[in-house]
């Protein structure tokens, strides 16, 4: 379960310091935008460490259908973009898969 929250939180973190480099480079926002760009980049790095699995791949691969789901979500709450049916389908194949790579049965 705990798992779920830090990919959760790894996702914010990793989707904010992502969009200060869009602010700065995109939007013409300040430079300055980067500093804290840089922090949640950093602390998104370290929280996806704590996530509970075998092998940093796995985690990495789990962690990847939970940053689209977090990705939709942005688009639709921050930037104001309903989502399609499509976003919303392909979000839902996404967090099966990240599911099925880290709650899947091992073989010893």
């Amino acid at each position: 379960m705990m798992s779920w929250l830090y990919y959760a939180v790894a996702a914010l973190a990793e989707i904010a310091g992502c969009f200060a480099f869009w602010a700065w480079l995109k939007l013409d926002r300040s430079p300055l935008w980067l500093l804290p760009g840089m922090a949640s980049l950093a602390l998104f790095a370290f929280v996806l460490t704590r996530v509970d699995a075998a092998a940093a791949g796995r985690a990495y691969a789990a962690y990847g259908g939970v940053y689209i789901a977090a990705a939709v979500l942005w688009m639709w709450l921050v930037e104001q973009k309903t989502p399609d049916r499509w976003d919303l389908i392909g979000t839902g194949v996404c967090l099966a898969g990240a599911a099925l790579i880290l709650l899947g049965p091992r073989s010893a």
